[in-house]
This record gives C-alpha cells, sequence and structure tokens, in this order.
C-alpha cells in the first residue's frame, strides 16, 4: 500500500513530481484549511506538507499515522513542532531556499522607495504628467542600509546593497564576538543604527522575543527621511505605531510584505497610506524558490518516510 501525503495548498509541481515518482500517493482532501476539515483529511495520512494552514495539537492527535509535518517555507509559527516533536512526529522546514528571492525582495522595495515610483506611476495614471518636477526620488548610493537580524537572508541583503549599489551598511548584533561578519557591514548600537539609517530593514525570525521590537520608542529615534522595510515575520513590527509614525512625519514611509494579521483587515491603518508599499506576504514567491522549497521538503519527507534523518528538522 502506498504511503500516503497530505498536502492541502498546491505546492510547485517538482515536489509533487518527485514524490510521485518515489511511489507516494498524494492526498489534497477536502481543498479546505480550516481545523475540523484538516483534521478529517489527515487521519489516514503518513506525512503532511504545511503551507499557511495552522497546525496544532488537535490536529496532531488526528494524524495517527503521521511520521512528519515538512513546512513549507523558512518560517514555522503555525506549527506546534514541540507538541509534534513530543508526539515522535517529525518537523521540518526550509531554511535555506527564500534567501536569494526575499533578498532581492528588499533591494527591489528599497529602490521603488528611494525612487518614489508608487507615487510617481499614480502621477501618469491620474493625468498629472508634469507634477513630476514636484516629486523628487533619491539615490541609494551613499546611504546607510541598516539591517536588523543578520543571518542568510541579512546577510545576502547586505551584500547586494554594499557591493551592487555602494551603500554604507550597518547592523546591529547583541553578541558578535566568534560571528561571521561581512567586512562590508559595520557593527553598530541599537540605537546607532536605529538613528542613522536611511533605510531599516528588517530580517528577524518570529517568535515571542521578536514581537513588537519596532514600535512607538523606536520610531521617535528615527531620521524624518529614514523608510522601513518589514520583510521578516508579522508582528515584529507595531502597525498602529508604524502608521503613526508616517501620518506625523516622524519617518518618510514604508514597505511590508507581512502582517500581525494575515489577510490585513480593512481597518488595518496602513491601508490608507500611500507612503506604504504593501504587498501579500510575496518576498520569496518567485517562480524558482517555489521550486526550490517544494523539492527541498519533499526529499524531507521521503526521507522520514525510508526511515532517515531528515536534512532540516526543526530544533530549538
Amino acid at each position: 500500500m502506498k504511503q500516503k501525503i497530505y498536502i492541502p495548498q498546491p505546492i510547485a509541481a517538482a515536489g509533487e513530481d518527485y514524490l510521485i515518482e518515489k511511489g507516494y500517493e498524494i492526498v489534497r482532501g477536502s481543498g479546505k484549511t480550516d481545523k475540523e476539515s484538516i483534521k478529517n483529511d489527515i487521519a489516514v495520512c503518513d506525512a503532511m506538507i504545511q503551507r499557511t494552514a495552522k497546525v496544532d495539537k488537535g490536529i496532531l492527535e488526528a494524524g495517527k499515522n503521521l511520521k512528519i509535518i515538512a513546512r513549507h517555507g523558512a518560517g514555522y509559527d503555525n506549527l506546534d513542532w514541540k507538541a509534534a516533536n513530543e508526539s515522535g512526529i517529525y518537523t521540518t522546514y526550509s531554511p535555506d531556499t527564500t534567501t536569494l528571492s526575499v533578498a532581492e525582495f528588499t533591494i527591489t522595495v528599497i529602490l521603488n522607495l528611494a525612487k518614489r515610483l508608487k507615487e510617481s506611476e499614480e502621477l501618469v495614471r491620474n493625468g498629472d504628467f508634469q507634477k513630476k518636477f514636484s516629486l523628487k526620488g533619491t539615490d541609494v548610493a551613499g546611504k546607510t542600509l541598516g539591517i536588523i537580524g543578520l543571518g542568510k537572508i541579512g546577510k545576502e541583503v547586505a551584500r547586494k546593497a554594499a557591493l551592487g549599489l555602494d551603500m554604507r551598511v550597518i547592523s546591529y548584533v547583541p553578541h558578535p564576538e566568534g560571528k561571521e561578519i561581512p567586512e562590508y557591514v559595520e557593527i553598530v548600537s541599537w540605537e546607532e543604527l536605529l538613528q542613522t539609517s536611511d533605510y531599516i530593514s528588517l530580517h528577524v525570525p518570529g517568535g515571542e522575543k521578536s514581537q513588537g521590537i519596532i514600535s512607538k520608542k523606536e520610531f521617535a529615534m528615527m531620521k524624518k527621511s529614514a523608510s522601513l522595510i518589514q520583510a521578516s515575520r508579522g508582528g515584529v513590527v507595531d502597525e498602529e505605531a508604524l502608521a503613526e509614525a508616517i501620518r506625523n512625519s516622524q519617518i518618510r514611509g514604508a514597505a511590508v510584505d507581512v502582517f500581525s494579521e494575515e489577510p490585513p483587515k480593512e481597518d488595518n491603518p496602513l491601508l490608507n497610506l500611500e507612503q506604504v508599499i504593501l504587498t501579500p506576504h510575496i518576498g520569496s514567491n518567485t517562480v524558482e524558490c517555489m521550486d526550490r522549497i517544494a523539492l527541498d521538503v519533499a526529499e524531507d519527507v521521503h526521507l522520514v518516510l525510508s526511515g532517515e534523518n531528515p536534512k532540516h528538522p526543526i530544533k530549538r
């Protein structure tokens, strides 16, 4: 009998094709991602590839045959991995596949903010072509980029900004001793980063320790000409405080790709601010990246169901 892989939300064909080639049966279930639907669909499955659906202890208990939950992506805030591990269920993620795509996305929005492309496009569409003389962008060469979270993605953003765009790159690293710091990254204090950066880009992991680390106090320390890029995890930035900072001209603008609640509610204050670039959590959403993630998680599923250890277990 074929082992069953539960995939309630679509993944790239590269991952599914790999699993089918290895002899597994793909189970899509009802196509619904509410808790009760997942509990019903997962009951007979040996593995699950999880995207945005939440997996908690109740779902894990319903999966009587479960041996692995493979999280499709670099984050796993929506997976109760501790409960899974306590139940003898492997949990994995894909930490190395999103770096390039998210770094490219970050550079893209930095340039969009600098050149004011969002506002410029609206001028043309609204027939205000001549207003371009009062709408000026800025160059990024020589400007300071402050990176909060100097992991794989943060380092790739730093490399592209420093070596490709001639930006000065600084970062706050709590305990830099013994860590690999690129020569083009200057380590500074938390206060200096907030006070001197022209662009501040967030690349910290999720979790309780990261919640609300950028709020009213931090915005008050920033330059009025600064822009914030939020492409890390939802909740890291206090969205009410960000909206207030922009309305009060404490900072110039922002780009937000992740939200504390997704999709954001209609009353989210950021939705009505033209100085903010808003995107629907697409930092890693490229054809190439989706192929990389799908194949990466499929390989870990196969390893576990073959009696071997996965490449990327979630451990803390």
